[in-house]
């Protein structure tokens, strides 16, 4: 690769420069020209680690413009993740990764002084795996010299608004391990880098610091917030990621990109780009040179005007681009000696090839004083009228499968680690976490779970993970059989969402396992899809249980369809094996069915268990008020669902909405209908109220005995279009609350952030949209208080929400548009077949503001991790053949305190695991029950399966020792820190303070349970 060969018998010139130009007529022979460009490897200048050590010298009193030659290469957009690797269907778009990669390797040995930076892991790996031993000494010698930098280091750039945090650790971790294992320290990113997505969480900022990174490098900030950033001159400050952990801890200096992440106008030059290359050859009638130098110098000084110090970035590359590098190089070259030639003369402006680690090292060395922001960058517009709060939103079915698809790994990780080597391979077959694992990651991708790439690609997310499912169901089937000490014709019932199960549909009897991977005992409603009739349901002590059959919500129309429902109790880090027996044929007299039409005025309609009780408007056959009978609390509530005509442009605006885009047409959303058709179930084990809206969209309210929440199992879609009018539809919740404009959503699942209606806490926000430009996203939780009284709506996937007005507060279920936004990806959001009828679910707890932590918070955790049932059909048969089943098994010799959840349990290496511990609760959520106080564990007797022989505590994502971890040192105008060095690890006395993250890798010795 490189440059391309020049004609027969022609050589080009040289220049009499600050280095020797080198060309292979120069040196005479291809062999001599490898010899040269080995030797030109190893006579770099600079240190030999990589790091702060090996950067560029820059010139002191001048201005430092440092060039950061990068490409941007989305894990699947436009095309899917192997057709850009690739490089298929590049009349879709030109892209492909492997000749990016193979491209800059040739160019970077050409000169010394070049430099590139690389990103996602999704992609280096898979090129690395495919080069001879040869290559991959050289790209080592590169990347340890700082030529070939890597920064952020994940599996991919991930989304910050749509992703859960432990799936953001997971996919961080997946890509610094690979580069740990790969380069060492040489690999280690200092930096983090999230050029392109949409928007940016505190959360994130928290745990890109809580990793180790000195520095956070953005592209997209709201088009208002930098106009105002660049005239205060605070592109650049120190981020403070976390209310709970103490400074500097979460803090994260964060800088704000001058070009989003693109080339400066006119300076492209790239085969994607049509910028006139620089042309110095003053007889030449395209001579260009002078004036692109002094284009570039008027560029540098302006620029300088927004920030603090003599140093200034350029980003030289953008999407899938370097496909050619050489074009690039000779051009970035021909620059840099242009405009250092002139520094005797008219300039004091010094060009240098460099990286956002050397950049970031240079304002650390200028000691000054910053800012410090609290907040978070959402919403994003990059103009008026242009929210990007759509994507909150998008593709809820595939939000739903990869939250799901998060919970199936935990499940997976837990399994392996508290099996051993038996999870792996055993009687069915091998069974393998990685594939789910790269998935999950390659999810997290900020145009996959966002929900913004083209269908055909979203429908190879969906294959990935489908395809990462399948090794882990072997993995969970070792694992169970060698916990119970029993094989089983294990079943996992994928299609449980659309109550579709085989097992318990046709069998007559089958076990089901319920495996729970909280750290705390869990009560579980078991809900299974049957065949009419009467089953007894025995627990794993031979007890039997009481068990219902309750007619199935939105069968009416059909032929009646049945649910068999028990209550499983599941300990800690464990499971409980159930075994269900069909006894008759069909009896009438096993269910109960009450129908209500909507004029019916016989009585007020309620549902109610011994904390709860929900009462329903007889005419409307909506929701009326919620009673929290513990507190004696009582809130008038209307709930019903409305949706927003998308906008597909008009007189003030022709912005769309689309995949990214949210702009309703009319500030007012309409409603799907203003009553419902209801039916009323009640039980022993369940009392529910279905209600159908419409055709297209229908919902059950539902409690079960001992719940403190109600639940709304929501169903939308299709959503008809063809009135041409685009659909984005909300569920709202209306209340008499005065809440004064403000409201709170979670950030990633972790923190709580407070939003203010029309307002924003670094500028004066002239709004321009009253609806989408107050969305924010809802990764797990959105609330409203009163003060005394607090309204929590939990959710099961990320969704955008909202209070528009005092007491309400809504969630965006589900959107289906009919013009594209014309941010590329060219395609409306018009789901079709799989994906545009969803289901979901919206928890619902009405509580004193004083102890609404408490229950939002545990609630979530068990939402997150909800227990993964297994069923098998006939009989079993011994793992071992002196050992008699084990029903019940508990991985924990006691259970966790509710402050502390497992975020991570899972395999690390040979006899090694990873293990992550949290304190769940932030400082200011006490709840009356000490849940803010630091917690203190004994990690030596706290797993039942194994031994911990030894302990190490790394940083989150357990690339570096954390006793050898080090960050750069920032001074904020908030005062100074403290930098305590890291205590001694007493593995028999770790605690945790409120937002903590502690992990280590533990060496351990598995019990022998024959």
């Amino acid at each position: 690769m490189g440059t391309p060969p020049l004609a027969s018998g022609v050589c080009a010139g040289g220049r009499s420069a600050g280095w020797v130009w080198m060309n292979s007529c120069t040196l005479g022979s291809p062999v001599l020209l490898i010899f040269f460009l080995f030797w030109l490897l190893l006579a770099t200048p600079g240190a030999w680690a990589a790091g702060y050590e090996t950067c560029p010298t820059v010139k002191p009193g001048m201005l430092n413009v440092h060039l950061l030659p990068h490409t941007h290469d989305d894990v699947g957009w436009l095309k899917t993740v192997d057709q850009y690797y690739y490089g298929i269907l590049n009349d879709v778009q030109h892209a492909s990764v492997q000749y990016i990669l193979d491209s800059v390797v040739s160019s970077l040995l050409e000169d010394p002084t070049r430099r590139f930076i690389y990103v996602e892991m999704a992609f280096f790996s898979r090129w690395w795996k495919e080069q001879t031993n040869a290559t991959q000494d050289t790209v080592r010698e590169l990347v340890h010299q700082g030529r070939l930098e890597f920064v952020n280091g994940g599996w991919v750039m991930n989304d910050e608004a749509t992703t859960y945090y432990g799936a953001i650790v997971d996919q961080m971790t997946l890509g610094l391990r690979f580069l740990e294992d790969t380069f060492g320290s040489s690999g280690r990113p200092r930096v983090a880098w999230h050029i392109d997505p949409f928007g940016h969480s505190r959360e994130q900022a928290s745990l890109f610091a809580q990793m180790g990174f000195d520095g956070f490098f953005l592209g997209r900030i709201d088009y208002q917030d930098k106009i105002v950033r660049e005239k205060k001159l605070k592109m650049e400050e120190v981020w403070r990621g976390s209310a709970s952990l103490k400074p500097p801890t979460a803090d994260l200096f964060t800088g704000v990109l001058p070009n989003n992440y693109n080339p400066p106008k006119n300076l492209c030059w790239d085969v994607l780009c049509a910028d006139q290359p620089l042309v110095e050859d003053s007889q030449s009638p395209e001579y260009n040179a002078e004036t692109l130098v002094s284009y570039f110098l008027e560029l540098a000084y302006s620029q300088q005007q927004h920030y603090r110090t003599n140093h200034i970035v350029m980003t030289m590359g953008s999407d899938f681009q370097y496909e050619n590098a050489n074009m690039w190089f000779k051009n970035m070259d021909k620059l840099i000696f242009l405009v250092n030639n002139q520094q005797t003369e008219v300039s004091n402006v010094h060009v240098l090839y460099s990286t956002p680690t050397c950049y970031l090292w240079e304002l650390n060395k200028a000691n000054l004083t910053w800012s410090v922001k609290e907040d978070d960058f959402f919403p994003y517009a990059d103009g008026p009228h242009m929210f990007w709060t759509g994507y909150f939103s998008s593709r809820p079915a595939l939000k739903r499968y990869e939250r799901l698809s998060y919970n199936f790994l935990q499940v997976c990780n837990q399994l392996e680690a508290l099996a051993g080597p038996a999870a792996s391979t055993g009687p069915y077959g091998s069974g393998d976490s990685a594939p789910l694992n790269e998935a999950m990651a390659v999810l997290q991708h900020h145009d996959a779970v966002s929900g913004t790439a083209r269908q055909n690609v979203v429908n190879d997310y969906a294959r990935q993970l489908a395809a990462g499912w399948e090794p882990c169901e072997v993995l969970v089937s070792n694992a169970l059989a060698q916990l119970s000490r029993q094989k089983q014709n294990f079943s996992f019932c994928r299609e449980l969402n659309i109550s579709i199960c085989p097992v318990s549909q046709k069998s007559q009897h089958f076990q089901v396992t319920v495996y729970n991977p909280l750290g705390r005992k869990v009560q579980h409603m078991v809900r299974l899809p049957v065949s009419e009739g009467l089953f007894f349901v025995k627990d794993p002590n031979g007890k039997t249980v009481p068990s219902n059959v309750v007619l199935r919500p939105s069968s009416y129309s059909k032929r009646y369809q049945w649910d068999l429902l028990f209550s499983a109790s599941v300990p800690a880090l464990g499971f409980s094996i159930y075994s269900v027996a069909k006894v008759t044929a069909p009896n009438p007299q096993s269910y109960s069915l009450l129908t209500r039409s909507k004029k019916s005025r016989s009585h007020v309609l309620a549902i109610e268990n011994e904390y709860i009780r929900a009462t329903f408007d007889s005419d409307t056959g909506l929701l009326m008020k919620i009673e929290n009978m513990e507190q004696t609390l009582s809130l008038p509530v209307s709930q019903g669902f409305f949706w927003y005509n998308a906008s597909t442009g008009d007189k003030i605006s022709s912005q769309a909405s689309g995949a990214y885009i949210f702009r309703p047409s009319h500030l007012k959303p309409l409603p799907v209908s203003r009553w419902a058709q209801i039916h009323l179930v009640k039980t022993a084990l369940v009392q529910e109220v279905h209600q159908k809206f419409s055709a297209w969209c229908s919902q059950v309210i539902r409690l079960y005995p001992g719940q403190r929440h109600l639940e709304l199992e929501w169903t939308v879609g299709p959503i008809p279009v063809k009135d041409n009018l685009g659909k984005e539809v909300i569920s709202r919740f209306d209340t008499p609350m005065k809440t004064k404009g403000k409201f709170y959503t979670d950030s990633n699942g972790r923190e709580i952030l407070k939003r203010r209606l029309d307002y924003r806490h670094t500028w004066r926000l002239n709004q321009t949209e009253p609806v989408a430009g107050n969305y924010y996203p809802v990764n797990t939780r959105i609330y409203i208080s009163d003060g005394h009284m607090q309204l929590t709506v939990v959710t099961d996937r990320s969704q955008g929400g909202s209070s528009l007005k005092d007491g309400s507060l809504e969630l965006m279920v589900h959107r289906r548009l009919l013009a594209d936004d014309d941010r590329g990806v060219a395609e409306p959001l018009l789901e079709s077949g799989t994906g545009s009828t969803v289901q979901g679910r919206h928890l619902v707890l009405l509580s004193s503001v004083s102890d609404a932590a408490a229950r939002h918070r545990l609630l979530v955790e068990k939402e997150v991790l909800a227990p993964q049932v297994v069923l098998a059909e006939g009989e079993s048969s011994p793992y071992y053949s002196q050992e008699a089943p084990r029903t019940q098994f508990s991985g924990l010799h006691q259970d966790l305190p509710p402050q502390v959840h497992l975020l991570t349990l899972a395999h690390w290496g040979p006899n090694m695991l990873l293990l992550r511990l949290e304190h769940q609760f932030a400082v200011t959520e006490d709840s009356g029950r000490n849940l803010s106080s630091p917690v203190t564990l004994n990690l030596e007797n706290l797993f039942q399966a194994f031994t911990i022989t030894q302990l190490q505590e790394t940083t989150l994502a357990a690339n570096q020792l954390l006793s050898k971890a080090s960050r750069l040192k920032w001074m904020t105008n908030t005062g100074p820190v403290s930098y305590p060095a890291p205590s001694k690890l007493d593995p028999t006395s770790v605690t945790l303070h409120p937002m903590e993250i502690r992990t280590f890798v533990a060496t351990v010795q598995w019990q022998k349970f024959s």
